[in-house]
């Protein structure tokens, strides 16, 4: 009985024990299963936390170029140029309020020194760049009273300063002026290297109670504003242009005439500095419609598509707050190349050329396929020995294939380093084809056509050329053969 009960607590402890693995192994499973759980769902945050995003719009800075200068105390209608351009220029301003990505400031010239004497050097950045300024913009052309010169170049050169650094803005100059520049500056210069520096897009113009297109539209683009109605539609123009959406929607045409190729990069170049603006992978949405893109309507463009050869079409202007199309004729096949009914050979380059052309256009590896535009080809193999396929015609949406003889393969061993090459005999005659490499490697693979070879080698240390040995060997397609020197 004792013996009973003193095995009876030691069979439980072992059921218990047994109990405690089993769940210990439970616990394992479990935690292994949320581990992985929690990965997953990891992943997945992580994946739609990583999807694209489209980029920021950028924000849109406005310098106003205001003149100051004692001219504009003249009379315009019914007050002065200065009080009417101030009251009509204000209007404006409050209805920018609600914008958003809007940043204004306002530069002055002529409102410091009084003239005469004349002082060229008379402009300032009255209001730098913020968010919420218009008040203040306000306050500083009400509060100035008109008084000195006109140095219109040197104000455009300062304000290359206004501008603090930003990655993603488009940089504005409106220009509000009622005379032409008095202090020898080249306003057209100075704009025109800005522009080229792509510190800021092309200026706009508004000239007051006279025509100054003439002097003025090597700076910007120019708006007469004789009286005050012209001058408010100018800036509502200028305004609109600026800030109303625009977009483009560029159209790749196949062979018969439907935008359906895609997938290819575009470059927009700015047409007039030669900048970069934009690069966009075309693609088509989910009706098959190529996408739309938002891009700045203040620039004249060069676009160039780059497929192979890349297709460009130059000044490209668009009408801004509208939708743009342009269209671009891209029509493409697919090029593949075969060794012996196999497309699974890898490192051997062929040279794509248009036909009768000697520029390369394409050096395409043997296991890619690629696109090219529709038309007529040459290209140049280089296996060993070269071989040339011309004419090959790379028709739309069709894939040509260009075969060659499945090659060999040919080791090369040698016990010494040297010199030495290779050649194929043809008709008694040697053809050079390979320098082998004098390295400490003293094995070479090649892959070479089906045919007839010779190598030739002397090794470094010896310093007669009597020791020059020669192996003649042949290449089965699909065969390696083994030449030992």
């Amino acid at each position: 009985m004792t013996n009973d009960k003193l095995q009876k607590p030691s069979l439980v402890t072992c059921h218990l024990s047994l109990v405690t693995r089993h769940l210990s192994l439970v616990t394992r499973h479990l935690s292994l299963a949320s581990l992985l759980v929690f990965l997953f769902l990891t992943s997945m945050v992580y994946s739609q936390g990583t999807k694209e995003q489209a980029k920021p719009k950028p924000t849109t800075r406005i310098l106003f170029v205001f003149d100051a200068s004692q001219s504009m105390y003249g009379r315009w209608q019914s007050d002065t140029k200065f009080n009417l351009a101030v009251k009509l220029f204000s209007n404006i301003l409050d209805s920018l309020g609600t914008q958003t990505n809007l940043e204004l400031a306002l530069r002055m010239y002529g409102n410091q020194k009084q003239f005469p004497p004349q002082d060229c050097n008379d402009t300032r950045l009255e209001v730098p760049f913020a968010k919420d300024n218009i008040n203040r913009i306000k306050h500083a052309l009400k509060t100035t009273i008109p008084k000195g010169t006109t140095p219109i170049a040197y104000a455009l050169s300062q304000a290359t300063k206004d501008f603090p650094p930003c990655d993603n803005c488009r940089n504005v100059v409106i220009l509000i002026t009622d005379g032409l520049e008095e202090c020898g500056g080249d306003p057209c210069a100075v704009s025109l290297e800005l522009q080229k520096k792509g510190i800021m897009l092309k200026p706009f113009i508004v000239g007051i109670g006279k025509n100054f297109r003439e002097q003025f539209e090597c700076v910007g683009t120019y708006f007469d504003a004789s009286n005050e109605k012209e001058f408010r539609n100018a800036l509502n123009v200028i305004i609109s242009r600026t800030l109303n959406p625009t977009s483009v929607q560029v159209n790749l045409l196949d062979v018969y005439g439907k935008p359906t190729e895609t997938n290819v990069n575009m470059t927009f170049y700015d047409n007039f500095s030669g900048l970069i603006k934009y690069n966009f992978i075309h693609s088509l949405n989910a009706k098959g419609r190529p996408d739309t893109l938002d891009i700045d309507p203040l620039i004249t463009y060069d676009l160039v598509v780059h497929t192979i050869p890349p297709v460009r079409k130059d000044s490209v202007k668009l009408t801004p707050g509208k939708h743009n199309i342009v269209g671009l004729d891209a029509p493409q096949g697919n090029l593949m190349f075969k060794a012996g009914g196999s497309s699974t050979l890898k490192y051997l380059p062929c040279i794509i050329r248009k036909k009768g052309e000697l520029e390369t256009i394409n050096v395409q590896q043997f296991d890619q396929v690629e696109k090219y535009l529709i038309g007529s080809y040459d290209a140049e193999i280089l296996c060993l020995p070269r071989m040339t396929v011309r004419d090959v015609e790379i028709t739309q949406s069709h894939t040509t294939s260009v075969e060659i003889p499945l090659p060999g393969i040919a080791v090369i061993q040698r016990t010494t380093n040297g010199y030495g090459s290779l050649y194929s005999e043809d008709k008694n005659k040697l053809v050079w084809l390979y320098n082998l490499r004098d390295t400490q490697q003293q094995q070479e693979t090649l892959y070479l056509q089906p045919g007839s070879y010779k190598v030739v080698f002397r090794s470094k240390y010896s310093n007669q050329s009597s020791y020059t040995t020669e192996k003649n060997f042949r290449v089965e397609p699909g065969q390696t053969v083994n030449i030992k020197l």
